[in-house]
């Protein structure tokens, strides 16, 4: 059983809070879920207090309350079946922003439900069948009502990619997005699907239970209804339409919030998700501190970790961590677990009907950017192109691209014996025309991470993305002859783009450059670890000894295939200082180039706008690179390389 799965295997289910405090309410012996047998009936003093107060019950026989029952702050209401009362006994709670009043029960009708200590329960048309713990409050809700049999979301068959099935990830409630991304693409795994499946079953059963839960200080106003939902600690839900069959993981510091005119349905929310402003989720797993706002539509995905849906819609995709996608745009069928990147204005990354069925599919690669208008055509895979944009207005053919950080855009002349439909690609340009962004996302996606239990790699670059560089860049030295333009034929990977021949020069040149850099950074990071201990002995073989750090061994594999073997240790760091150099600089010429452009267009833009030099992230890039080339250089002195 893969180390994912067994996560889930019934031994350890007891490591989830969730499960565990479900297991205790389904395990819960007595009279009462709430208070075992630490219930009474009502005394005959207490009854008289009651319709004193305004309430009504077809059978006061049939209520109950903790022996601490204070019947005063329980006033117009009727009761229906069984149902069990806390101590309520009027200290002031927050049922607003701004507003207090004393907790109690007031003008709503009961009807078999439990309602603990200190809970404000104010102007309810109908609470039905749900057990609401302490301190909850619950304030002109229409309908808060639960079946008999509620798995709140779980065990939901999502059919993410192919809409018409082969990539179903069975839902839960603590589903991460790495384990997702396991479920869709190990799909001739059958040993792992059939136990993941079982795994997943074990959890819903554990999570099944006959009444719906809102737990401690959650807080529901103004809603129309809630059905069949297991609605967490901290928990809010103000102002929605409809939240159904679904589980809401929140609490005090990390709570799920469901705001005006959402819809939720047979959905799970983990911590810190928000979905608000007439939003609606179906059939979906949003995990930790995405959120879905601004008439957004998430149906039958999977959304990883801090990405923010507004908009636009997302439809059977499995979407990972930091992606942006604020504005009016379509995202169908996609398969893009690395996430950090960007879908535009207008972006049509959707064509997944192919008027027989929908059965095609996108995968996306990391940190893609599907710029303003994009109309992207499936079946496509761009899981090999990371950090690639595709530009305004493009319209992509069915293809798969092999060539990280490339620039695809609209054919800049006429190619003879070309297709007009085919783009023009620029392998590499992202790294060579637009390095600030690279290295701002890498800031932004550490300053903005505010999940508590993922765990995200921030590094550009990073092993798994070198390879694709150095299978890219041999790629382009590998042409059978020189051309003046190259398409798929001459060199794979190119899909269906034209590739001219100073393109292919700058991408070697760029993705060389920046294969140095990362072997030579590992250099540095490897003989500073040696200076620290004085290992001069290990020092003087460093190009070839192996030892257990993997990132290193990498490193060292392709130091001595690059040919960097060659040069000393001391002027392979010289070289790498120089680099830095070039980095920051070519981050503040990339910034520069929209201060050129905007000041030719706009006759005020340099009072609106300030000046690439006085950025503070090329500033913030240019102070980091000098102080770790004085790092490098002060290493050298030391180390007397």
């Amino acid at each position: 059983m893969s180390a994912q799965v067994e996560s889930l295997a019934p031994g350890i289910l007891d490591k989830s809070e969730h499960v565990r405090a479900l297991r205790e309410l389904k395990g819960a012996a007595g009279k009462s879920r709430l208070y075992g047998n630490a219930v009474r009936p009502l005394t005959a003093g207490e009854r008289d207090a009651l319709i004193t107060g305004g309430n009504r019950s077809f059978n006061w026989d049939r209520i109950f309350v903790s022996e601490d029952f204070i019947p005063d702050f329980i006033l117009g209401n009727t009761f229906s079946g069984t149902v069990v009362i806390g101590r309520i006994s009027g200290e002031q709670v927050r049922c607003d922003e701004e507003i207090v009043f004393p907790c109690g029960i007031y003008d709503s009708v009961i009807a078999d439900s439990e309602i603990g200590d200190s809970c404000l329960v104010m102007r309810v048309g109908l609470i039905s069948n749900y057990l609401i713990r302490s301190g909850a409050v619950i304030r002109e809700v229409q309908t808060l009502c639960a079946g008999l049999q509620c798995a709140f979301g779980n065990g939901i068959d999502i059919a993410v990619g192919n809409e018409t099935g082969g990539r179903e990830i069975r839902s839960f409630a603590e589903l991460t997005i790495g384990l997702a991304s396991d479920v869709a693409t190990r799909r001739g795994d059958t040993q792992f699907l059939d136990e993941y499946r079982g795994a997943v079953d074990r959890y819903t059963a554990a999570c099944t239970l006959p009444y719906g839960v809102v737990e401690q200080g959650a807080v529901l106003r103004n809603t129309v209804r809630v059905q069949d939902t297991y609605i967490g600690p901290g928990t809010v839900i103000e102002g929605a339409q409809c939240v159904k069959n679904c589980s809401l993981l929140g609490n005090a510091q990390e709570p799920v919030i469901i705001g005006h005119g959402a819809m939720v349905k047979d959905s799970c929310l983990q911590w810190g998700c928000e979905v608000s402003s007439m939003a609606i989720v179906d059939r979906s797993v949003l995990t930790e501190h995405s959120h879905v706002e601004r008439h957004g539509k998430v149906t039958s995905s999977i959304v990883g970790p801090n990405t923010g849906i507004a908009e636009g819609e997302v439809t059977s995709s499995l979407v990972g961590p930091f992606v942006g996608f604020h504005h009016q745009a379509l995202l169908i069928a996609a398969i893009w677990p690395e996430g950090k990147g960007n879908v535009g204005y207008g972006a049509n990354v959707g064509s997944n009907h192919t008027s027989k069925a929908p059965d095609q599919e996108i995968f996306c690669g990391e940190g893609v950017f599907f710029g303003l208008g994009t109309s992207v055509k499936f079946p496509a895979d761009y899981t090999d192109a990371p950090y690639s944009i595709i530009s305004t207005a493009v319209s992509t053919l069915p293809q798969r691209v092999e060539f990280p950080f490339s620039l695809i855009n609209k054919p800049s002349m006429v190619f003879g014996g070309v297709s007009p439909h085919l783009n023009e690609i620029y392998p590499g340009w992202v790294l060579s025309g637009n390095i600030y962004a690279v290295i701002r996302n890498e800031k932004k996606f550490k300053t903005r991470n505010r999940s508590q239990r993922s765990h995200f790699d921030y590094e550009v670059f990073r092993p798994d993305i070198i390879e694709k560089m150095i299978s890219a860049r041999d790629r382009l030295v590998g042409v059978d002859a020189v051309k003046d333009y190259y398409t798929q034929k001459d060199v794979p990977g190119l899909g269906k783009n034209v590739m001219q021949e100073r393109s292919r020069k700058a991408g070697i040149d760029v993705y060389s450059f920046y294969i140095e850099y990362f072997v030579l950074h590992a250099l540095f990071q490897k003989i500073s670890v040696l200076a620290e201990n004085n290992d001069t002995g290990w020092m003087q073989e460093i190009y070839f000894r192996k030892d257990g750090d993997m990132k290193w061994e990498f490193a060292r594999r392709f130091l001595v295939s690059e040919g960097l073997d060659s040069q000393s240790p001391g002027d392979n760091l010289r070289r790498l200082v120089v680099m830095m150099g070039r980095i920051a600089k070519n981050t503040c010429l990339s910034k520069e180039k929209d201060d050129g452009r905007g000041r030719m267009i706009i006759a005020d833009y340099g009072d609106s706008h300030i000046p690439a030099s006085e950025d503070p992230f090329v500033r913030e890039t240019a102070g980091e690179m000098a102080k770790a080339s004085e790092s490098v250089k002060a290493l050298i002195e030391r180390a007397g390389l």
